[in-house]
């Protein structure tokens, strides 16, 4: 299984490389970008679209992780807090079993 996966998975890289290549061919016109203060030297179209695909990817990314490692902490808060409301309600019932003898 572990083998098909393997297969599965470099046909699909290999099909998004053959893709990005008829794309890039496919969009050669030279394009300037225009950002409000400054602009770009003319490219092909797909540099700017690959370029701005593998930007958001980054950032995207970068935001995810942000708020996974957020996720993280609070639940490591949560299972310290935990671990102490264990601790006390074990304390509790002892002394409480020590009492009712």
């Amino acid at each position: 299984m572990k083998l098909l996966r393997n297969i599965l998975y470099i046909a699909i890289v290999l099909a998004m490389a053959a893709i990005g290549v008829l794309f890039a061919l496919q969009n050669a016109t030279p394009v300037p970008l225009d950002m409000l203060v400054y602009t770009f030297a003319p490219r092909s179209l797909a540099l700017w679209l690959l370029l701005a695909f593998a930007i958001g990817g980054v950032l995207g990314l970068l935001v995810s992780s942000a708020l996974l490692l957020r996720k993280r902490a609070a639940l490591a808060s949560a299972n310290r807090q935990l671990a102490k409301t264990r601790a006390e309600v074990d304390t509790l019932r002892t002394a409480g079993l020590k009492d009712g003898e």
